[in-house]
């Protein structure tokens, strides 16, 4: 019989994957498409599991790109052909991907299913070991490209005979497991394939089941179990007990099982709805061996949204320990609320350092270095395996804030600065001067000036001013208040002189200033 041409794809566009994957029933004319990888780098690692005969590769990547790929392979595994897509400017890409061995290119935005296919059987019948002759249509719709097609959310029309055929049991359910970081060291680390282990594992040791590998993501491992409603909860101990092998539950990641269904062609929205869901929240559940939706805790109460403006607030009056604790209050809440997805509580935690950066930079402090370092900690927060790493990323970062903070206020001594700052942000209002400052703080009118000044990057009146014009700027954006009220309830008695100041610091009128937002 007819060997199958494997094929491999490569393409950083998942629609592009997905486009072509599903433009054709492939084995209709002879090929498999056995796996698919985002950049050079996924497709090395692939190489070695499914052992293609034609890789069909996008010459634009991130991490490695079409062209470095190209020599990689061609230099391991000279037997494999390649097909390179291009755009039209990459024209000098693919030169130097032909110098390299590559068997064709097509161009993406003439990618039709007659040309690929063209090119494809031209390909595999250059293959001396496959004896390819394609064409006959004599190849049967095979099981597994069924379940890619159901998975990938593709109308897809089958015999009913296919499933009943390869599943004799009742009913099925989904393992998955989500490889995460620890995926690209497999190799490296000369470990096994855990979730072909945990199959082989769950034949040997069940006698009616039925373990078929689901495509999905590189760094997703999912199969697709056919087994009886009864042998259900013996199926799950198992894995469980299984799932303790280190070559199985592996560091930074974890496996889910879906629930028990008897309905092959709902393996789609299982897949979608339910065992996705769950492998996202294995990011709150770091030690469950196996993780299923009968074994979610009840949710925690949904925590309320963190008062950014409050916060900003606290930092700008520097009153930092204050800021810092309700932060570190709403993240352990958040913490607690697997309902929101991992990449949510990514989010904020990158947010939230985002804006502690640039409050800090806006009061003056000098965040050169915490700037630079910021987009590791984003690296690092996006990296986390699990919930209380990102957490613990964050308070890396927190701790690297505070001690900047109190660099500053031991080289400037700033309590009393702090104290002064604080009486003039609650009393802007109030018809502030310097002399009755230091009258309330029994400080030397004279020696006040000084002091305000080399402590502070503005003197007593530039502060003043921009303190209440901020105040001023906030009441209007968000209040309907005459203009000449606004400057009175910010502490100006004359309102051509509070028109003047406003637009000295802002650059436009506080008319302009209203209209504009």
């Amino acid at each position: 019989m007819e060997q199958m041409c494997r094929i491999l794809i490569v393409d950083d566009e998942t629609l592009v994957r997905q486009g072509i994957k599903h433009y054709l029933n492939w084995e209709q004319y002879g090929f498999e498409i056995t796996g698919e990888a985002a950049n050079g780098r996924e497709a090395l690692e692939l190489i070695e599991t499914v052992h293609p005969h034609i890789v069909i590769t996008d010459i634009v990547m991130p991490l490695m790109d079409g062209e470095e790929f190209t020599r990689v392979v061609k230099s391991r595994y000279p037997h494999i052909e390649i097909i390179v897509l291009s755009s039209y400017g990459e024209f000098e890409y693919v030169r130097s991907t032909f110098q390299s061995g590559v068997a064709d290119y097509i161009l993406k935005p003439k990618l039709e299913t007659e040309e690929l296919l063209r090119v494809l059987q031209k390909t595999a019948r250059r293959i001396p070991s496959l004896q390819y002759t394609g064409g006959s249509g004599e190849h049967a719709v095979t099981v597994e490209s069924v379940i890619g097609k159901l998975v990938a959310s593709y109308d897809v029309e089958y015999d009913p005979d296919i499933p009943r055929r390869h599943f004799p049991y009742g009913g099925f359910c989904l393992l998955g497991m989500d490889k995460g970081r620890s995926s690209v060291k497999d190799k490296t680390a000369g470990l096994t394939d855990p979730g072909q282990e945990l199959a082989d594992s769950l034949r040997a040791a069940l006698e009616h089941v039925v373990i078929m590998p689901v495509p999905a993501d590189s760094h997703l491992s999912v199969w697709l179990v056919n087994v009886e409603q009864a042998s259900y909860a013996q199926l799950l101990a198992k894995a469980e007990t299984l799932a303790q092998s280190p070559s199985i539950g592996q560091p930074g990641a974890g496996w889910v099982a879906s629930h028990w269904f008897r309905d092959f062609g709902q393996l789609g929205s299982v897949f979608r709805d339910r065992l996705m869901k769950l492998l996202d929240r294995r990011f709150y559940f770091p030690d469950a061996l196996l993780l299923t939706e009968d074994s979610l805790p009840q949710p925690a109460a949904a925590v309320a949204l963190f008062d950014l403006k409050r916060f900003a607030e606290d930092m700008k009056r520097e009153h930092f320990e204050e800021a810092f604790q309700s932060l570190r209050d709403q993240v352990a809440g958040m913490a607690e609320d697997y309902s929101s997805s991992a990449s949510e509580f990514r989010s904020f935690l990158g947010n939230i350092i985002f804006n502690i950066t640039i409050l800090l930079g806006g009061s003056g402090y000098d965040v050169k270095e915490l700037d630079k370092a910021k987009f590791a900690y984003f690296q690092a927060i996006e990296e986390a395996g699990h919930v209380h790493e990102a957490t613990a990323r964050l308070e890396d970062f927190l701790q690297e804030a505070d001690r900047l903070i109190s660099l500053k206020q031991q080289q400037t001594g700033d309590d009393n600065m702090k104290m002064l700052l604080d009486y003039i942000n609650d009393h802007y209002s109030e018809p502030l001067s310097l002399t009755a400052l230091a009258k309330h703080f029994h400080f030397n009118p004279s020696y006040l000036s000084t002091y305000f000044t080399a402590h502070n990057k503005e003197g007593f009146s530039e502060y003043l001013n921009k303190v209440r014009v901020d105040k001023a700027a906030e009441l209007l954006r968000s209040s309907a208040a005459p203009i000449s009220e606004i400057g009175s309830l910010v502490g100006y008695s004359d309102h051509s002189y509070f028109t003047k100041v406003f637009k000295k610091l802002t650059g436009c009128s506080p008319s302009q200033y209203r209209r504009k937002h």
